[in-house]
């Protein structure tokens, strides 16, 4: 299991090629050597992926807006053939799924994407916020309908650890009930500021990443831990990110 930083973090520096690369090499610097695209601006895949390279950064996970799933899957593919990355992540589905009576269409929508992505040789990974452990009408959560229409090989479950903590659930316990599904997971703390639940750097909050990490690595699945902290609160994303990593690094992860 690989060490990875979340490009989402530090999504105001990488809105042009100049300030994309000066980013990936601070990002090396630290010493990571994995990368998740989300939150670029538009830059051609050839020249991320021949920046990345020039930092040594493998691009392992992305996210896309729905539309892209849905009208663009052809492109979408070759973006990741030239990215070398089989990772292609959904960063949360829209509104209008949140409903009962939509939620179905989602799958309908959605399952001929993901299917032709497992044709490529890739898999739809779709990463979840608080929203789908809400309990629904049966009793079940979204979560659990969203899991019924896709098979673990046609989509994994890109688990954010700050979210599964937010919605209440024993996030160990979790990770560990659906490991088939979880190639890939973000690590991201929680801290309280008074009444309000923050983002923070991994090991500066309250999650048990030593647990965490263990049931992880021995699940045998998981092959890239993402840090990612959307909100830094005026600190700087860059050292948020370097202390996470060096946190990590002290569980023996790299």
């Amino acid at each position: 299991m690989k060490i990875g930083a979340q490009l989402f973090t530090l999504r105001t520096y990488l809105q042009n090629e100049k300030d994309l690369g000066r980013a990936l090499e601070r990002v090396a610097r630290i010493g990571y050597t994995t990368v998740q695209l989300s939150g670029l601006g538009s830059i051609p895949a050839k020249t991320v992926r021949h920046l990345c390279d020039e930092n040594g950064l493998q691009i392992v996970l992305t996210h896309n807006p729905e539309h892209r799933f849905l009208n663009q899957i052809d492109v979408l593919i070759e973006e990741h053939q030239i990215y070398g990355c089989k990772y292609v992540g959904l960063g949360m589905m829209s509104e209008k799924y949140h409903q009962p009576h939509w939620l179905p269409c989602f799958g309908e929508d959605f399952y001929a994407p993901a299917q032709r992505l497992k044709e490529a040789g890739m898999r739809f990974m779709y990463h979840n916020h608080a929203f789908e452990f809400a309990r629904m009408s049966d009793g079940r959560t979204l979560m659990d309908h969203l899991l019924d229409m896709f098979p673990a090989d046609v989509m994994g479950i890109t688990a954010d650890t700050y979210w599964l903590q937010f919605a209440g659930i024993d996030v160990k316990k979790w990770l560990s009930e659906h490991a088939e599904r979880l190639p890939c997971v973000h690590l991201k703390d929680m801290t309280v500021a008074g009444f309000e639940n923050r983002m923070t750097a991994v090991g500066e909050g309250n999650l048990d990443f030593a647990g965490i990490m263990d049931i992880l690595d021995h699940s045998g699945v998981t092959e890239y831990a993402l840090v990612e902290q959307d909100h830094c609160y005026g600190l700087s994303p860059f050292d948020c990110m370097e202390k996470s990593y060096r946190h990590l690094n002290t569980l023996g992860y790299r």
